[in-house]
């Protein structure tokens, strides 16, 4: 049996635009973001979603709204464990104020291994990566096939593609699209960070040169890009 999952970041934020956190925070979408999530939900037309799902965030659901409005037939499910990662005291702060104090390229490895403690007041790494991959595998063992669309975040989304394929951190465009599919329970990146709205860099990161390694060798090794998304 095979299952795709098609998974969708959210639209721009202002706070995206303005380069500041919001992992458990939110911001609404800007004109920019509105309109490139339109174009995403028409590109994502024909698809034959069987379930939907997004992250309890508004960033995340107002997204999922617009592209369920061609699947009139489908319901939203809200997963909690689809969050963004909480910056604890940085939420709501300038990026570069998190850059100076834990440089985004040394916070990432180490959140992904499991390994980093939490910013003060924030999640651990091994708490996000627990949750983010424990969430998806309750999606596929719910929906052993068919195509699933799931809405989130830019960390989020790019940890579980790496859980995936280990290597350097999918970009992940506001409003891109990325793939996988699942096959007899043998999950497969078949594409990350399709940029469908053409944010391209103004919506991504392009700064984390290496990322850890899992102890097990992966099934399959797609192509990737080189670069961490922006968080949330």
């Amino acid at each position: 049996m095979t299952l795709t999952l098609t998974l969708v970041r959210h639209g721009q934020t202002h706070f995206n635009a303005r380069s500041i956190l919001q992992g458990s925070s939110n911001s609404p979408l800007t004109r920019t973001g509105r309109a490139g999530v339109r174009t995403t939900a028409r590109h994502l037309a024909a698809s034959d979603f069987t379930a939907a799902y997004a992250s309890p965030s508004g960033r995340a659901v107002t997204t999922a709204v617009e592209i369920l409005h061609h699947h009139p037939d489908l319901r939203l499910q809200v997963d909690t464990d689809l969050r963004e990662l909480d910056f604890g005291r940085f939420e709501r702060r300038p990026e570069r104020e998190l850059e100076a104090v834990e440089p985004w390229s040394r916070l990432v490895p180490a959140v992904l291994a499991g390994h980093h403690p939490g910013l003060p007041d924030g999640e651990s790494g091994a708490a996000f990566m627990s949750r983010v991959s424990g969430v998806f595998e309750r999606i596929a063992a719910a929906h052993p096939q068919g195509e699933v669309l799931v809405v989130g975040h830019g960390l989020a989304l790019a940890a579980y593609l790496w859980t995936i394929s280990p290597g350097p951190l999918a970009v992940l465009p506001n409003a891109s699209v990325s793939t996988v599919r699942v096959t007899d329970g043998v999950p497969e990146v078949v594409e990350a960070g399709l940029d469908v709205a053409g944010h391209g860099g103004l919506a991504a990161r392009s700064t984390l040169p290496t990322a850890p390694t899992l102890p097990t060798t992966p099934t399959t090794t797609p192509t990737a890009p080189v670069s961490a998304p922006l968080p949330a």
